[in-house]
């Protein structure tokens, strides 16, 4: 048996979506945006690809899968939660992305409260309520846009944030060799 260090299946470099090759080398704290609640289905995907807009008001933007449930839900509901994920949340974050599998459903993952905007998971460094600016989501290349207006934004004690670049997760805090897990 042959160990590969990389995927067995994965395209030669020169193959490979370019864009995606240089979105994946930017990096970055991993978001879970949520939507819905109450009459309408809950909701959420793992985001990565997203920007915070500094100004009054400040907006969040994030680029979407056009065929996810949380489009659909966000354009139904005009608002979400982006809850931004610390390193506990592996698994979470790939369940809500579809890389792996949720018995029960993504919501039984965590412990979540309800907001005006939409589920909250407990336990975030920070979280942002948010309302989208225009009725339908723009197509931009593979993806829809949604802007948004943060409304509300609740910043709590930083934890060891959930980062990802290049298809991994990755730790700052593990980088250096501390260890608080």
């Amino acid at each position: 048996m042959t160990i590969h260090s990389e995927h067995p299946f994965l395209e030669p470099a020169a193959n490979r979506d370019q864009v995606r090759r240089l979105r994946g080398r930017l990096g970055g704290q991993v978001t879970l945006w949520t939507a819905g609640g109450g009459e309408v289905p809950r909701t959420g995907l793992t985001v990565s690809s997203r920007m915070i807009a500094s100004g009054e008001p400040g907006h969040a933007l994030a680029l979407l899968d056009p065929d996810s449930d949380l489009a659909a839900t966000l354009v139904r509901t005009r608002t979400c939660v982006m809850n931004l994920l610390g390193w506990e949340h592996r698994d979470l974050a790939d369940a809500f992305a579809g890389e792996l599998p949720a018995p029960g459903g993504r919501f039984r993952m965590g412990e979540w409260t309800s907001s005006q905007w939409g589920p909250v998971l407990g336990g975030v460094a920070a979280w942002a309520g948010l309302r989208l600016v225009d009725g339908e989501l723009p197509v931009v290349g593979w993806s829809v846009l949604a802007d948004t207006v943060i409304e509300q934004l609740i910043l709590g004690d930083e934890t060891e944030p959930l980062l990802h670049r290049r298809g991994s997760y990755h730790s700052p805090e593990r980088a250096a060799g501390h260890h608080s897990e």
